[in-house]
């Protein structure tokens, strides 16, 4: 939500693309490079008093960021120092999921976690943060969080203690030793992960989708309220039109692919995906022609009065529900072919890999399509952006060729297991009661 709100703000103040692009990195930064340095001292303190600490810090800072009004300078500095407690509040916040939950949950509570963060942010960027918005404006948005971080801070005072083990008497220098050995490993490991990555063409294609679906989000992020001023008239606040029926069309995909997923391939559905995604885009690019000739065309007939769905906005809804649909089943198939891709030995790591490499992947477009955009402006940089996606759809189609034996045993394994799963739906939990855990279908159900 407040994400959306300050770049509403940045741009009102600045009308520059690359100031949205300076903020957004400054909410990014931290998580590369302050991660490996903040996992070494949450392990030496109540994790609790973590979550707690780090939540009233932030809802201070929100307060502090509404003060600054619109000094841009202040608000990317307090926006730096909120996303640097937001690392240390991360990995005690993971931690804590084992110490709560008997490990026979632990699937279906990292499930639970893994849809509500994702929900949040899709909730909060693309429907609460443009509702409240337009209804009073960006600045009570950033109190409104502030009072919710705060809330939650009360939240995590009712959380069981979870001091760290007992450890022998250490010095200050022991361990500033262990955090620069923390930093190194990390290197080490993004080494291992990339020669990993290399060696394994599959996950080199999965990380490349998940690479476009993160740098789209960037873009949006970036020039969003320009692309709604400039492009389809609108002011940057309303910018709602287009993200509120993309959010709409993600949680579609969701649901298509909970259905009918299972039927087809899943490298295919995200190829198709990303074809229609850079279709989509080019489309809403030129969104009032398209609005105009649908009128024109109206007048012409007079047989019927279809204003109202003909007009711009309703242009543009329609087209952004489709595209957030498209993307939707990009984003969540080209996770599951990851995960089922990566052996579990390596999971773990070579997972923190990919999400270090996807944040970094991230920053690229965020920090040359704003300066970009100010020199040829947004509607090129979209336009731009549209027919690379479109190419990266039918380059996978074309380069990696024909499904594989492996793929299609691997979809007509899913159509078998959910027929049956369709076929025994009441009896399954006498006659099956341990399928009956809530996470023992999570990985068939999110495909």
């Amino acid at each position: 939500m407040v994400l959306y709100a300050l770049t509403v703000i940045v741009l009102k103040a600045t009308n520059l693309s690359s100031a949205v692009s300076a903020l957004l990195l400054a909410f990014l930064v931290p998580a590369v490079l302050f991660s490996a340095v903040a996992g070494v001292y949450v392990d030496r303190v109540d994790r609790r008093w973590v979550l707690v600490i780090t939540n009233v810090l932030r809802a201070a800072l929100f307060v502090a960021i509404w003060a600054a009004g619109e000094d841009l300078g202040l608000i990317i500095l307090l926006t730096f120092i909120l996303a640097t407690l937001t690392v240390f509040f991360t990995p005690a916040e993971a931690a804590m999921i084992p110490f709560l939950v008997p490990r026979e949950q632990l699937v279906s509570a990292n499930g639970l976690f893994t849809l509500t963060l994702n929900g949040a942010f899709a909730l909060g960027f693309a429907l609460l943060g443009p509702l409240i918005v337009t209804l009073s404006g960006p600045e009570p948005v950033i109190l409104i969080v502030a009072a919710l971080y705060l809330i939650a801070g009360v939240f995590c005072l009712t959380l069981p203690s979870d001091p760290p083990p007992p450890r022998a008497p250490e010095s200050a220098l022991r361990t500033v030793a262990e955090t620069g050995r923390a930093v190194g490993g990390t290197l080490v490991e993004l080494r291992e992960g990339i020669r990993y990555i290399r060696s394994n063409p599959q996950i080199s294609w999965s990380l490349f989708y998940l690479g476009i679906a993160a740098s789209l989000i960037g873009v949006i992020g970036v020039l969003g309220p320009s692309f709604a001023r400039t492009t389809l008239g609108l002011a940057p606040e309303d910018l709602v039109v287009v993200v509120l029926p993309l959010g709409f069309g993600i949680l579609t995909g969701i649901l298509l692919l909970n259905s009918y997923g299972r039927y087809l391939a899943r490298r295919r559905a995200i190829e198709g995906g990303l074809i229609a995604l850079g279709i989509l885009i080019f489309v809403l690019t030129i969104a009032g022609p398209i609005s105009a000739f649908l009128q024109s065309l109206e007048a012409t007939t007079e047989i019927v009065n279809l204003s109202s769905v003909t007009s711009l906005v309703a242009v543009v809804i329609g087209i952004a529900f489709l595209a957030g649909t498209a993307y939707g089943i990009v984003a969540i198939s080209s996770q599951t072919q990851l995960q089922e891709d990566i052996p579990e030995d390596v999971r773990g790591r070579v997972f923190g890999v990919l999400n270090m490499l996807v944040s970094v992947a991230s920053f690229v477009p965020i920090i040359i399509v704003g300066p970009i955009s100010d020199i040829f402006g947004t509607t090129s940089v979209i336009l731009g952006v549209a027919v690379f996606i479109l190419l990266s759809g039918l380059a996978s189609v074309i380069r990696r060729g024909p499904l594989q034996p492996a793929e299609e045993l691997a979809r007509a394994e899913t159509i078998v297991e959910g027929r049956a799963l369709d076929s025994i739906g009441v009896t399954i939990r006498t006659e099956a009661p341990e399928r009956a855990n809530p996470g023992a279908g999570d990985d068939h159900a999110a495909g």
